[in-house]
């Protein structure tokens, strides 16, 4: 089974939660970029948990292999760049049985529906969180060529539970505010005080067994105006079928989002003007993107994840193969927030996508430039 996307740079990507292996292939990166390997490395990190709370126990070093792509000096070299990660801290059992008894809000009933009862289910499969750990790899290394030409993107964990940090500000977020989160608190946020907030929501809910929902925020500074298409190819179309990709998401905003249905049309238009000799607006209640097409304001945009669906209450599901209704009980290895390691998957499909409308309207974008590496990308092997 396999899944792709994209148009200038197509991305598909391999394997199971717990096969031999997870992979992303990206076919048009261009080639002379040398990767920054403990940049990477870091970013990877981020998508592990860290030492973070309420993450999964399961520890995997997430070190990508790049079979194709990247020379020995860890170089692009214009060739597919693939990145596959082997799964090692497997534990099938934990799984058994939920084939014929499936786990609710999970993908089993729905995947054998589609692929009959032979696929591979253990630990989610290809519908597992694991698949986001190669897609981190690639769109890591598409965010440093980004970064290259002065585009930044930087989340946060905007809320846990009905807890809310502080939001990015619509027309100045800036690089400080973008690794504010990277500070080493507790949970990647910007406030003290939310981090304080949600990790006694978390401690709460884990002590009932229990999960609850949370919201990513991510921003993107330094996006010339000019970038997407109308329609169905648009910027927010875009980002938006890329983030449902990862599992749990269950919306996405942009700017002001829903609270603007509440608005009249003089309060959410967003008046133009010059700054620094360059067309901007007062206001961003558009979050970036107008006709589908980036304004050069920085793009904010909000991604809801759902509660984590593995909870160790007993719930009520049925036997596939007896018809019957019955009761599970789920245990193993689960955060009771799957927001809280989403921050790098949000911004590593972010830079994907974006690196994709960059290259439909100017091909030689990232051409005759190279990244700085303090290591090459090789020696995470």
């Amino acid at each position: 089974m396999r899944s792709h996307f994209g148009n200038n740079l197509k991305i598909e990507v391999s394997g199971e939660s717990h096969g031999e292996s997870v992979s992303a292939k990206v076919t048009g990166v261009p080639a002379g970029y040398k990767i920054d390997g403990e940049k990477l490395k870091a970013f990877m990190k981020r998508r592990q948990g860290g030492n973070l709370p309420f993450t999964t126990p399961r520890k995997e070093e997430d070190l990508p292999e790049f079979v194709t792509g990247v020379d020995e000096n860890g170089v692009t070299t214009g060739e597919p760049l693939t990145a596959v990660i082997y799964n090692r801290n497997v534990r099938s059992g934990d799984y058994a049985g939920f084939a014929d008894t499936p786990r609710p809000s999970h993908a089993e009933y729905t995947a054998q529906m589609r692929y009959g009862k032979d696929i591979d289910l253990r630990g989610g499969g290809h519908f597992s969180a694991r698949l986001t750990a190669p897609l981190c790899a690639v769109g890591g290394i598409l965010k440093q060529m980004l970064e290259s030409k002065g585009i930044y993107i930087g989340s946060h964990l905007y809320s846990v539970g009905g807890v809310l940090d502080t939001p990015y500000s619509l027309t100045d977020v800036d690089r400080n505010a973008l690794d504010a989160s990277l500070k080493g608190r507790s949970l990647p946020v910007i406030s003290d005080e939310a981090a304080e907030m949600m990790t006694a929501e978390l401690a709460a809910a884990a002590k009932e067994s229990d999960s609850l929902g949370g919201v990513v925020e991510c921003a993107v500074i330094g996006m010339p105006a000019g970038y997407g298409d109308p329609l169905y190819d648009g910027v927010e179309n875009c980002l938006a079928g890329a983030m449902f990709g990862l599992g749990g998401v269950r919306g996405i905003e942009f700017g002001t989002g829903f609270a603007a249905s509440a608005m009249r049309g003089s309060q959410h238009n967003d008046p133009f003007c010059i700054k620094d000799g360059k067309v901007m607006t007062e206001t961003n209640h558009h979050g970036g993107v107008i006709g589908g097409i980036t304004s050069g304001m920085p793009i904010v945009f909000r991604v809801a994840f759902k509660p984590t669906a593995s909870i160790g209450i007993e719930q009520k599901t049925v036997s596939l193969s007896e018809m019957k209704e019955t009761v599970i009980k789920i245990g193993g290895r689960h955060d009771p927030c799957i927001a809280i390691r989403a921050l790098p998957c949000v911004e590593a499909l972010t830079a994907i996508v974006l690196a994709d409308l960059m290259l439909a309207k100017t091909p030689t974008f990232f051409e005759n430039e190279s990244l700085i590496a303090s290591q090459p990308a090789k020696k995470l092997l």
